[in-house]
């Protein structure tokens, strides 16, 4: 929830982590990458490889960090008291709430004017289509004649004949001489690139120089070196600087190398690898060969296999109408068998069941009788019990019911007498 929202509910009650998550973007949603410049104070350098600093100036200051990733894209040393430069974006630290800045980039104090120059240059030249991919040439596979654009006394410059020499010794090179630093060199580089096209002696050029500051490569990132790249016929290799430097020149370029060194390897193929790969090659058909060359063999021995006299296909058929033959036979035996093996068992087992239910039952028919037996009334009567009936032949139960003089009659498990009631009374 942004922190408007938060704000349009009235009594609204924020947790410190809401406010402060509340905060931290509208920050990061509303300021964009800026750069700040100052002194670099209370440098640490954590063992995760993060940096953590104070940027300031004689009136305030500001936490900073600057993560691995970025920090170690840094080519010169960085120390406390040094003034810098840093492109950052403005953020909140939420656990503690500190305001701080998160470093993208930094470069010594001093350098904003180029960096200025240079981010001018390049959109008008982007906005003009010279960077644009699909103006990009493909480079010769095999170039005919290479040409350089150097310094004659640069290191860089014998790196690239040397490695020149080492991947491909029989292509030429030829060297177009220009100044690469200090006044004038842009110019001269951008002669010598016209210089180039105009004699048409090579089918691919390396523009090349070692690296240095900004200042030093200063001369790549000038409007009338992009332009002599951006017109030339011949595709261009431009190998400026070290990996982590881009110039104006690289944009332009039909492809940027990292290095001088690489700018050479990229124009001329490995004449050691080109060997491996014809190796590599001639190898692998001779194996397709031989593989093919085994498959139809392997083929013919098979159709030679399956090529059979009729009558021996005749007499392998019969072979096999008999052995089905015999395959039927047993298995009829053997499912007639198997039915009678099934008969037998359900009558034996149809057996038990009856004579299982026949015990049962005679069990029970045992039980009811003993039942009847314990319920026979001349049972209770020998285990000296009387029957008592009145006059009426009713059961006497109540001695109560009875009055003196009402006849009665006695049963025992032995006959029966007849009486009179003398005298009664209750228990």
């Amino acid at each position: 929830m942004s922190l408007g929202l938060f704000l349009e509910e009235k009594n609204r009650v924020l947790r410190v982590a809401e406010l402060n998550f509340a905060i931290k973007q509208l920050l990061e949603s509303n300021i964009p990458l800026l750069w700040v410049c100052g002194e670099i104070s209370n440098l640490v350098k954590a063992a995760s490889g993060h940096w953590y600093f104070a940027l300031k100036d004689d009136q305030a200051q500001v936490r900073c960090v600057m993560f691995r990733n970025k920090n170690q894209l840094l080519v010169n040393p960085v120390a406390n008291g040094q003034q810098v430069e840093v492109l950052a974006a403005a953020t909140l630290y939420e656990q503690r709430g500190d305001f701080q800045l998160t470093v993208e980039q930094m470069r010594p104090a001093g350098q904003g004017i180029l960096y200025e120059q240079f981010e001018r240059l390049k959109q008008l030249l982007q906005s003009e289509g010279l960077f644009a991919a699909e103006r990009k040439r493909p480079l010769p596979a095999f170039p005919k004649r290479i040409g350089i654009v150097s310094s004659p006394q640069a290191a860089a410059l014998r790196d690239v004949l040397i490695t020149l020499k080492l991947r491909l010794p029989t292509a030429p090179v030829l060297l177009y001489p220009a100044q690469v630093q200090g006044g004038g060199s842009a110019e001269k580089i951008a002669a010598a690139i016209h210089l180039a096209n105009r004699r048409a002696e090579c089918d691919v050029l390396i523009v090349c120089r070692g690296g240095g500051s900004i200042e030093d490569l200063w001369a790549f990132n000038e409007e009338v070196v992009a332009r002599a790249i951006a017109a030339s016929e011949i595709p261009i290799v431009s190998g400026i600087g070290h990996e982590t430097d881009f110039t104006i020149a690289d944009f332009v370029a039909d492809e940027r190398a990292p290095t001088p060194t690489a700018a050479a390897q990229r124009v001329v193929p490995d004449r050691h690898a080109l060997l491996r790969s014809l190796r590599d090659a001639a190898q692998h058909l001779q194996r397709a060969q031989r593989s093919r060359l085994q498959i139809a063999m392997q083929a013919l021995d098979y159709l030679q296999r399956r090529l059979v006299h009729p009558a021996q296909q005749l007499q392998r058929q019969t072979q096999q109408l008999n052995q089905l033959q015999q395959r039927m036979q047993r298995a009829f035996a053997y499912r007639k068998q198997q039915q009678h093996w099934q008969w037998q068992s359900l009558a034996q087992r149809l057996i038990k069941a009856v004579r299982a239910t026949q015990a049962q039952r005679t069990g029970q028919v045992a039980s009811l009788a003993q039942h009847l037996i314990l319920l026979d009334p001349k049972q209770v009567l020998a285990r000296g019990y009387s029957l008592v009936q009145d006059a009426s032949g009713g059961v006497v139960l109540d001695a109560g019911r009875l009055v003196v003089g009402d006849e009665l009659r006695v049963t025992f498990a032995k006959g029966w007498v007849k009486g009179e009631v003398k005298e009664s009374g209750e228990l």
